[in-house]
């Protein structure tokens, strides 16, 4: 499992790097460059409810949450925001955050949307769902009405 770990403020490319497992998916000169082209005050979130997603048609998520400054050991009044990557490899869904010392395993199908349900009940989290393009555009990360009523 491919796992990389926090490097100075470079959260989001850890964040694709490990959803893609390869160190090479992405560079922080192309990512600066996908900056530049996106409005950085839009956050469009139309995930809310987790259980409304084909886990089988996506390749993983990516979670912008806050998190608090730190110098060292102290802890400043600053909140910034951090990307996580969370997909599934083999049977299992890993947390697979760049701030931790290893990848950890939040297990099935049903322990991921309880995960990702407590991580969305606040407002200033936001959950992206990374998908192939043609999955995106015909909406099949989306589940049928009936599959969602009984999650």
């Amino acid at each position: 499992m491919y796992h990389e770990k926090q490097q100075r403020e470079l959260c989001a490319l850890h964040a694709l790097n490990n959803l893609f497992q390869d160190k090479n998916s992405f560079s922080k000169s192309q990512l600066d460059e996908i900056c530049q082209t996106l409005s950085p005050n839009e956050y469009i979130n139309p995930h809310r409810d987790p259980s409304c997603i084909d886990t089988s048609q996506i390749v993983g998520f990516i979670l912008n949450v806050p998190t608090t400054y730190k110098v060292g050991f102290v802890k400043l009044p600053i909140q910034r925001k951090h990307w996580i990557a969370v997909r599934q490899i083999n049977d299992e869904f890993w947390n697979l955050d760049s701030k931790l010392d290893a990848p950890q395993c939040l297990g099935n199908e049903a322990n991921l949307l309880q995960y990702l349900r407590e991580q969305l009940t606040s407002n200033d989290k936001q959950l992206f769902i990374v998908c192939t393009t043609e999955v995106g555009n015909t909406q099949r990360w989306l589940l049928p009405e009936a599959d969602k009523d009984q999650r």
